[in-house]
């Protein structure tokens, strides 16, 4: 970890930066992760002894802010996963209860789907890479896996 100054510490993959609250008086502080332009967590700063001045950031409290931000990442990844994702327990032709997922897998230029079978316990049983706007049916499901969990090409 190192300190750039005492209002910038960068490390741990992250840059905290102490910067003036647009929101009115007092300070604040922006988490931003290396090879971002933009924080992705900004924080109200407390104000130093003389009220004027921010806090100096420490190492603890970078530490903190660090997790802090990591979990919003996380938090956020798993919403927009969430979000793309439909899971189907089916019944197919061997007499076997599975669960289909759909997902997608979003990228600005061209967004893909995928889907993936397993068992109730887990158990991954095929994979295939499909159109992001699939129309994922328990119909589609069914065929998808008694066929043998090929690539799907489209929505036909």
């Amino acid at each position: 970890m190192s300190t750039t100054e005492e209002r910038t510490w960068r490390g741990m993959g992250w840059t905290a930066e102490i910067v003036d609250n647009e929101d009115g008086g007092g300070w604040a502080l922006a988490m931003t992760p290396d090879g971002r332009d933009e924080p992705v967590l900004i924080v109200p700063w407390t104000m130093g002894r003389n009220k004027k001045d921010p806090k100096p950031l420490n190492k603890a409290d970078f530490r903190t802010q660090v997790k802090a931000a990591s979990d919003v990442l996380r938090r956020s990844a798993q919403q927009i996963r969430r979000a793309h994702r439909v899971s189907l327990d089916v019944n197919v032709a061997s007499g076997e209860r599975v669960r289909v997922v759909f997902d997608v897998i979003p990228d600005e230029v061209e967004p893909e789907g995928e889907l993936v079978c397993s068992s109730l316990a887990g158990v991954e049983l095929g994979r295939a890479s499909c159109p992001a706007h699939l129309k994922l049916t328990r119909a589609r499901a069914i065929a998808w896996v008694d066929g043998g969990c090929r690539t799907v090409y489209g929505d036909d």
